[in-house]
């Protein structure tokens, strides 16, 4: 059963899109890098609510320090409806940068 949903949380993300969380903005960088050089031709940065400067840091580190050859070719803004623990509802502003090499 485990592997299953192993299975599907796999198909579920692209290989080519990474997802900003709480960890050092280094981290997420060497993940963009690493799927720049398994051969993908754009990486997809996606972060919402408090770590979008985190994704915006990240993609700005990628493109001036380890990929001088990418460049940004979209940046989509939207904001999304989360359920809180409590029941209630809130809305979270998020971020999608695709960077293109």
């Amino acid at each position: 059963m485990a592997e299953e949903n192993a299975e599907k949380k796999d198909e579920a993300i692209p290989e080519n899109v990474v997802y900003i969380g709480k960890k050092p903005a280094m981290n997420y960088v060497l993940a963009v890098v690493t799927q720049f050089n398994n051969g993908a031709r754009n990486v997809i940065i996606k972060a919402r609510g408090n770590t979008i400067s985190r994704a915006v840091d990240v993609e700005e580190i990628t493109r001036n320090r380890f990929v001088t050859d990418s460049k940004v070719s979209d940046i989509r803004l939207s904001s999304e409806e989360l359920t809180n623990e409590d029941g209630t509802k809130s809305k979270v502003s998020a971020i999608q940068i695709t960077l293109v090499k």
